[in-house]
């Protein structure tokens, strides 16, 4: 099959519509997006003198939407320059331009009738050989394709994207029985491989996998904070991270989500079910209410909670639902939350919660998590083909760390069923046969292998060849070294990988000491190169900011200044190592992290790359090297031909860095100069390790040498001064303080490279030597103390 999607066409600009073309415009896939043709004119048009036949009010729906996307938070696009992908246009007028695109994407009213009139439109105007699917969350897509043609029902399926559409990596990919099993794996693979994400197929189904379960999860915990009488506030305290779920937990889920929407999707199931599952799927009285009021959560300013101004500052209200008034919000505290923090890993967590019978917190956890247990292992062959898409469904499309039957696992799959037996439930019959024949687990891993059980035996779990899985390597022994802070592992290949695993990833000595180690040993050992990457929450939010204020604190100078000198050490040898080093950053790759990045052969970066040096935010400048390295990397950027303007570069910098500004994507890390134009930007964050292998494989097969030293061009005094002056503006006028002054000052000194002539050359250690002198004047400061301990206990910068 020589299927290829090089343009794509988006049916209905609302919230998921608009957002779904964002999201294919962050892929370089340009988009035509439509929506109806307005019936009447707006006041503004009516201004203008426009008629209902003027294109502009023809589009006004689709164009309106487009512009929207601007303003949304988080932004649906991974650079604002992505917008230039998106047409418009309308059903009215421009129907017949599908013919010029490759998959047509339908997001229009969930309305059964109305989508087969959209879809029989489609029909008469698409290309043969065109792919054709469906964004609906639960109407059936078999259905609404039944009078189609017959090349149509071949390249029709569901694709049922999960909102956002950038942030959550949930696709559901729903097959007809017409669907050309090439059409499916087509899509399959370029849900995974083009658009990002994590692609399970799911049957057609009410709701499919995620939704289905997710919401009946969400109900059932509503109603047994009803029955026991539990508070809203003291539900989302313990059904968060604490069972390894979203920070949102349940109310502030459906918050978010919106209550309208919620109804919605739990009304399908409901139409569609009968008996008990029916009953669960009964909205409650309450939430009626809610609806008719119109406090359908963040989109109408309040919910399940209210934010309250007071003199005293802002607090959180909670809704009683009983009374629908808004009270002090309630948070659950009993020995066994307190017992579960204190465990490590999540299935220690879960175990501690649920057996703690009589428990006010545990007696909560256990009921409403025991439901999804039964009713995932009830559904498991309706709605998918496995147990593990069940799992990969609710981890991708609802943030759970763990999915109904991982959860199930780590509480004790035959004590649990001999609780449940004990109470009166009826377990599903193949989890009570497994049980009988001493099947301990749904899931077992084996030699870096992960095995599900599956129709009577285990079925090894196939994953993407492109995503490589540091913890499934260290199981099959595939470390070369480790310490506390990091590990050297075998990519396969001739390529070593470092990983940093101490807390949040923070570089201490031991990372440092690891990454000299690893530099080392590809040299010595003539492997290929090295990927500095790992698969924690964030690549690396900076230094060990706790351990460098203890030692500030107790006038250990003589330490840290030892402490920052073999991290610049470390960051040069990384530089000017003869094996290419590539470095794999996402999530948040703040200040140390930035550093590591820097001086990298190459970087490949996630999508998802929140990268800057915010040292200033802590009262300090950067110590790594960044300072050095940002500003020749703007250097190297300039086109060549292109005059060099120190003066213009330092001042970017700069500001970049006295700001503390940081990347909303890779894409726009690559705007920003922290990336050059050598580096990329993995699709799919999964693929990252994958992607920084094959980079270092074809840096080394193209002959790899390492960077010339070469001596930096500042701009010195008088660059200095237009730095100064900039800063002292933003105190005169009040954005910033007289600290920020200082730590400006400090800054500038250094990018312009002390108070030289303008362009003299100078080599790095003689920057190195300036940025570290200017980092431990600061980290002496008290105002820069206090902005350090307040990060470390508040989680967020002092303004001093």
């Amino acid at each position: 099959m020589n299927q290829k999607i090089k343009r794509a066409a988006v049916l209905g600009s609302g919230v998921m519509g608009a957002g779904i073309a964002a999201h294919l415009a962050n892929t370089g896939i340009p988009v035509l997006m439509m929506d109806i043709a307005p019936r009447e004119l707006s006041e503004q048009e009516k201004s203008k003198g426009l008629t209902i036949e003027h294109p502009a009010v023809r589009n006004r729906i689709a164009v309106e939407n487009k512009k929207a996307l601007l303003k949304q938070k988080p932004s649906p696009l991974t650079s604002k320059k992505n917008l230039d992908l998106i047409e418009t246009g309308n059903f009215t007028d421009d129907m017949s331009r599908l013919g010029e695109v490759d998959w047509i994407i339908e997001v229009v009213v969930e309305n059964l009738d109305i989508k087969k009139k959209v879809l029989a439109q489609v029909d008469r105007y698409r290309k043969p050989g065109s792919i054709v699917s469906s964004n609906t969350s639960g109407i059936s897509i078999e259905a609404m394709s039944a009078d189609c043609s017959d090349d149509f029902k071949k390249h029709f399926l569901g694709t049922h994207f999960f909102n956002p559409p950038r942030y959550l990596k949930l696709l559901e990919v729903i097959p007809t029985a017409s669907t050309d099993p090439e059409v499916l794996s087509f899509m399959k693979t370029f849900g995974e491989d083009v658009l990002g994400k994590g692609v399970v197929e799911a049957k057609d189904t009410p709701n499919f996998i995620a939704n289905r379960i997710g919401t009946y999860g969400l109900l059932i915990t509503v109603q047994k904070m009803l029955e026991k009488g539990y508070s809203v506030g003291e539900v989302d305290s313990v059904t968060g991270p604490l069972i390894g779920r979203p920070k949102s937990a349940t109310f502030r889920t459906l918050d978010v989500v919106g209550l309208d929407t919620f109804i919605h999707v739990a009304n399908n199931v409901y139409e569609q079910v009968e008996g008990d599952e029916k009953k669960a799927f009964e909205v409650p009285g309450f939430m009626t209410a809610m609806l008719e009021k119109g406090w359908l959560g963040s989109k109408s300013g309040q919910g399940f909670f209210l934010k309250n101004k007071t003199a005293e500052g802002s607090e959180i209200l909670q809704l009683n639902p009983e009374t629908l008034d808004y009270e002090p919000r309630g948070k659950l505290k009993t020995k066994a939350t307190e017992a579960a923090k204190q465990e490590k890993g999540l299935h220690r967590k879960l175990k501690t919660l649920v057996n703690a019978e009589g428990d006010r917190a545990g007696d909560l956890i256990w009921s409403i998590i025991k439901p999804v247990l039964l009713y995932s292992g009830e559904l498991a062959g309706e709605i998918a083909d496995d147990i593990s898409a069940v799992d990969d469904a609710m981890k991708w499309g609802f943030g759970w760390d763990a999915g109904p039957f991982e959860i199930w696992d780590a509480v004790g799959v035959s004590a649990s069923v001999e609780r449940m037996k004990a109470e009166g439930e009826t377990i599903p019959a193949w989890v009570e046969q497994m049980v009988a024949e001493d099947i301990p687990s749904f899931y077992k891993q084996e030699n870096g292998n992960v095995y599900y059980y599956h129709n009577g035996e285990y079925t090894e779990k196939s994953f993407n060849k492109k995503q490589i899985n540091l913890k499934r390597l260290k199981e099959k022994k595939d470390v070369i070294k480790k310490n506390a802070g990091a590990s050297l592992i075998d990519l396969g290949d001739g390529v070593a990988g470092l990983e940093f695993h101490s807390r949040s990833n923070a570089i201490g000595l031991d990372i440092v000491q690891m990454m000299n180690f690893a530099v080392d040993y590809v040299d010595e050992n003539n492997w290929k190169g090295l990927v500095v990457g790992n698969q924690a929450k964030n690549f690396c939010v900076g230094a060990n900011l706790g351990m460098m204020l203890m030692e500030a604190q107790d006038y250990n100078f003589f330490e840290i200044e030892m402490v920052v000198k073999n991290f610049q050490d470390s960051m040069m040898k990384l530089k000017y190592s003869d094996k290419p080093v590539v470095a794999a950053p996402f999530g948040m790759t703040l200040g140390g992290g930035a550093e590591v990045c820097l001086p990298s052969a190459a970087v490949q970066a996630s999508p998802e790359t929140y990268m800057g040096l915010v040292e200033a935010g802590v009262g300090l400048i950067p110590g790594g090297g960044g300072n050095k390295e940002l500003y020749i990397k703007h250097l190297r950027n300039i086109p060549e031909g292109v005059e060099v303007d120190l003066q213009k570069v330092a001042v970017s910098v700069f500001e970049k860095i006295a700001m503390a500004k940081v990347s909303t994507s890779g894409e726009e890390a690559l705007e920003n100069g922290f990336l050059d134009q050598q580096d990329a930007v993995s699709t799919n964050g999964d693929h990252l390790l994958y992607d920084a292998k094959q980079k270092v494989l074809g840096l080394a097969g193209s002959g790899y040498q390492a960077p010339k030293r070469t001596k930096v061009p500042v701009t010195g005094e008088q660059g200095l001064a237009t730095m100064l002056l900039g800063a002292k503006s933003l105190v005169l006028s009040g954005y910033a303080s007289e600290h920020d002054m200082k730590i400006a000052e400090k800054l500038a000194f250094v990018l312009a490279g002390g108070r030289l002539k303008q362009g003299t050359l100078v080599d790095e250690q003689y920057l190195l030597d300036l940025e570290r002198e200017a980092f431990l004047s600061l980290i002496g400061e008290p105002k820069s103390q206090a902005r350090m301990q307040h990060m470390l206990m508040k989680g967020k910068p002092l303004r001093n």
